[in-house]
């Protein structure tokens, strides 16, 4: 049976004092234990969140990596090397922002989620549409393309070590979500694009939602059969939101 995930991704929020103070709500909430619990903050945050969380159920992973591991003349950048030795256990890939703000090609997605494995990080792998590519009738075409890129790189092996979500961008802070019938579609179409590698693959592997995730409807969403928890962005910042998703997650 797949276990229960939610990862909350802070983006490009908080100060140390705001951080702080999240991190000391989240120790004041009922965290269920069937449920693996994920936070994604900034870079500057990552090392003070992952001492801070040490003794909690809640594991750290990074936001980003560099397309290439080790180290190297590329200012700015942070290599899946530097984020392990850290401590941090998972990096976002290929998120819709990062895709359509950055300009994020397959081909860079592909080197981002080679290098994640290659240092023993667990990549979370994001796919989705944007409202213009779903009133088109494209979702299925754009996830399928962004999901058959890696497995072409990197073959269906290497998603036995990672999760994916699934976060149509036009729910993405946006206040709209998918309805649990419109995400499990999707959710399903994923799993059976897997499954037409390796079905075994297909029916151990994680697929998250993303997309306006809130305590009041994750329930629903989360009751579907091929949805296992879900990425969440702005209801993270609020510990009592974020805990209450994971404890829906664990009913």
């Amino acid at each position: 049976m797949r276990r229960k995930m939610v990862a909350g991704n802070w983006k490009m929020n908080g100060t140390r004092a705001s951080v702080a103070e999240l991190i000391e709500s989240l120790r004041q909430q009922q965290l269920p234990g069937s449920v693996e619990m994920i936070v994604f903050p900034s870079e500057l945050h990552l090392g003070s969140v992952i001492e801070a969380l040490e003794a909690m159920p809640v594991g750290v992973g990074a936001q980003d990596c560099a397309v290439e591991r080790g180290f190297g003349a590329l200012t700015g950048e942070c290599s899946a090397t530097q984020l392990a030795d850290v401590g941090a256990g998972w990096v976002l890939v290929g998120h819709s922002e990062r895709r359509l703000v950055l300009g994020e090609g397959l081909e860079v997605i592909n080197r981002k989620f080679a290098a994640a494995q290659a240092e023993g990080l667990v990549p979370v792998l994001c796919l989705g549409e944007t409202l213009e590519q779903r009133q088109a009738g494209s979702t299925m075409q754009v996830v399928g393309e962004q999901l058959s890129s890696v497995i072409a790189d990197r073959g269906i092996g290497s998603f036995a070590n990672a999760v994916i979500a699934y976060e149509p961008v036009w729910a993405i802070g946006s206040g709209l979500t998918a309805t649990p019938d419109q995400a499990q579609e999707v959710h399903a179409a994923i799993r059976g694009l897997l499954a037409e590698h390796d079905p075994q693959v297909a029916a151990s592997a994680r697929l998250l939602y993303g997309g306006s995730v809130k305590a009041d409807n994750a329930a629903q969403l989360f009751a579907m059969p091929d949805i296992d928890g879900g990425l969440v962005g702005g209801a993270s910042l609020k510990a009592e939101e974020f805990g209450a998703i994971c404890r829906a997650a664990g009913n």
